[in-house]
């Protein structure tokens, strides 16, 4: 009983010791003030994404609105629809930096590790260290390549509901929306295979986190 008190004090050490690795300490305060960023980070992240999820389906709306026939004011619905397009945009890059500021700082974290963990004389410690390491790693870089299916599928997505916004802009008729229309329609399904891509990013942040608590998935 004793020495599995003991084992499981030093798993809960090393797990310790692993965050503050990711968050690239020199100490062992600002390692902790590290690891908390690290984990507000992937919050940022998480939150970015159900905003730009959110102002998707308003956005979508606000189309279908101005779509509508016998609009009793097609200029406000216009305008409301480019509103929410600039929204749109906003959230979307926003959502992409903050992918792009994790990957840029994983590997700032990762490579601190792996230089603390070199460091360590007692091979076992040494070797679960990189294991944990090499593991929280190989999760983290999930993010990224889910995350570029999210970049294409939004660029391409925006695109198209720019387009239709510049068209009726210099055609705000009924004849116009009616051409467009069957162009607009195309666009829901550009628009599920964006929030299928946002699927994955969100799937790895949530193992990361389960990571970085010590939970097995």
């Amino acid at each position: 009983m004793k020495t599995r008190t003991h084992s499981l004090a030093f798993l809960t050490m090393l797990m310790v010791g692993a965050v503050a690795f990711l968050g690239g300490c020199a100490t062992s305060t600002t390692g902790m003030d590290r690891s908390a960023k690290t984990s507000n980070s992937i919050e940022e992240v998480e939150n970015e994404i159900v905003k730009m999820d959110a102002q998707l389906d308003i956005t979508a709306a606000s189309l279908g609105m101005l779509l509508r026939p016998g609009q009793p004011d097609v200029k406000k619905s216009f305008e409301e629809y480019a509103d929410n397009l600039v929204k749109l945009e906003k959230e979307g890059n926003q959502v992409l930096e903050r992918m792009e500021e994790m990957k840029s700082q994983s590997i700032d974290y990762f490579a601190e590790w792996e230089k603390q963990g070199s460091a360590y004389s007692n091979p076992r410690i040494r070797k679960l260290s990189e294991e944990r390491r090499l593991k929280l790693e190989e999760t983290y870089a999930q993010v990224p390549a889910a995350g570029a299916g999210v970049k294409v599928a939004y660029r391409a997505y925006l695109s198209d509901l720019k387009e239709i916004e510049t068209f009726l802009s210099n055609d705000l008729t009924p004849q116009g929306i009616e051409t467009i229309t069957p162009v607009a329609d195309k666009t829901d399904q550009d628009l599920k295979a964006l929030k299928e891509s946002m699927q994955p990013v969100l799937a790895a942040l949530t193992e990361i986190k389960a990571a970085l608590q010590g939970e097995s998935k």
